[in-house]
């Protein structure tokens, strides 16, 4: 059956049913894979069903569209080939001359096409440390857009969505510039967060990270309930073509079913091993979310679905850069790799990986020391991922 008009289900019962209609011809619990590019007509102009070329839609594309808008809590929502390139559909919409404002503390690919790709565009983007504080003073007379991480990649800081929403109003109750609130919320999911809900105009994820889950698709996807933005949207993810396939879109959908499930038990794991962390000696600094010692703790709650941390860490490791490269060279279920929000944990180091290409200094200014350790906590079993990291930090000690 197909629930999306349904809201009085719950998160987990609509991630198992949107956008998953029975095969009206097989009856097939599972929808196939439609792999066909074209469709045929009847007549010039006039095609056998909805469906013409699958550059411009697909089934399998448009299910997973279905199920995300669903747990988004949007009236739309467009798949993309991946998360950066939904970053640049996103600005790419932007008229010649826009100004952007965006946290310091973005993911290192959000850094570089604001830096590298959008001013080529036409685009200025502005990077301030506090969305909050600072964004009344950094707002100009052609700022269109304001991008918001919450939590930030790497150093976790959340920042109140709500708040930077009434901001913006603010502004354009005083001078009729309507400005819009993106929110990347791929650290979270929709499971634990759903910006729109508080304020943001279109909220961005990296498919590949949690709502896939599995760490074999490359994907990214936007919601929104602007029916306006949506038309430009659909617009560009044709015209570009940056799409994902239908083989992508389906594995996408099947993994997103299990968010719940699988965002719950990382979560769950991430807050012992923070809890953990924090009294270890090796440990300097440790940010996540779900600590009631984090700065904005009292944002976490109203925001986050029942206070949930998520199950992304970040801490800072005796010893230095040294430190941090023995440290994630030393575990065993933890893999030194990048990427994060799969169903296996992973570790890694910013300063050199992820965010290497951002200047040291710029890097320093937002928390991203070479001492600092990123943590993406699966699913294995809490206290397996415990010892772990323990067996680790005695080799740091030692």
């Amino acid at each position: 059956m197909t629930i999306e008009s349904e809201a009085q289900y719950s998160f987990g019962t609509k991630a198992v049913h949107s956008g998953a209609p029975l095969d009206p011809t097989t009856g097939a619990v599972i929808e196939p894979i439609s792999l066909s590019t074209t469709f045929g007509q009847s007549e010039p102009a006039k095609p056998l069903g909805i469906y013409e070329y699958s550059r411009s839609a697909n089934p399998n594309r448009d299910n997973f569209e279905i199920a995300v808008a669903a747990l988004e809590n949007a009236k739309y929502a467009i798949a993309l080939s991946s998360g950066s390139a939904t970053t640049a559909l996103v600005i790419q919409s932007l008229p010649v001359g826009s100004h952007i404002i965006s946290g310091g503390d973005v993911y290192g690919g959000t850094y570089r096409y604001f830096t590298k790709v959008g001013d080529t565009h036409g685009v200025q983007a502005e990077f301030v440390g506090n969305l909050v504080e600072d964004l009344s003073g950094a707002l100009k007379e052609n700022t269109k857009l304001v991008w918001l991480e919450t939590p930030s990649n790497p150093t976790l800081q959340v920042t109140d969505i709500a708040k930077v929403a009434e901001i913006l109003k603010e502004h354009e109750a005083k001078t009729g510039n309507k400005v819009l609130l993106v929110v990347d919320n791929t650290f979270l999911s929709p499971y634990v967060s759903n910006p729109l809900s508080h304020g943001a105009d279109v909220v961005v994820h990296s498919v590949t990270k949690y709502i896939n889950g599995h760490s074999d698709v490359v994907m990214g996807v936007l919601a929104t309930n602007n029916a306006d933005l949506h038309e430009k949207f659909r617009f560009l993810q044709n015209a570009i073509g940056s799409i994902p396939s239908p083989f992508d879109s389906w594995l996408a959908h099947r993994g997103l079913k299990t968010l719940h499930l699988r965002v719950g038990q990382a979560s769950a794991s991430a807050q012992k091993i923070a809890e953990y962390l924090v009294q270890h000696p090796a440990v300097l600094k440790v940010n996540y979310p779900g600590l009631k010692s984090h700065k904005n703790h009292d944002v976490v709650l109203r925001q986050h679905r029942n206070g949930l941390g998520g199950g992304m860490i970040s801490f800072r490791i005796q010893g230095g850069a040294k430190g941090a490269a023995l440290f994630t060279s030393a575990t065993k279920l933890f893999t030194l790799a990048e990427s994060l929000g799969g169903i296996e944990s992973l570790i890694e180091v910013p300063a050199v990986m992820t965010h290497g290409g951002i200047p040291k200094e710029e890097r320093e200014a937002n928390g991203v020391y070479d001492d600092l350790v990123r943590v993406s906590v699966g699913i294995e079993d809490t206290e397996d991922l415990l010892k772990d990291i323990e067996q680790a930090l005695e080799k740091v000690s030692a």
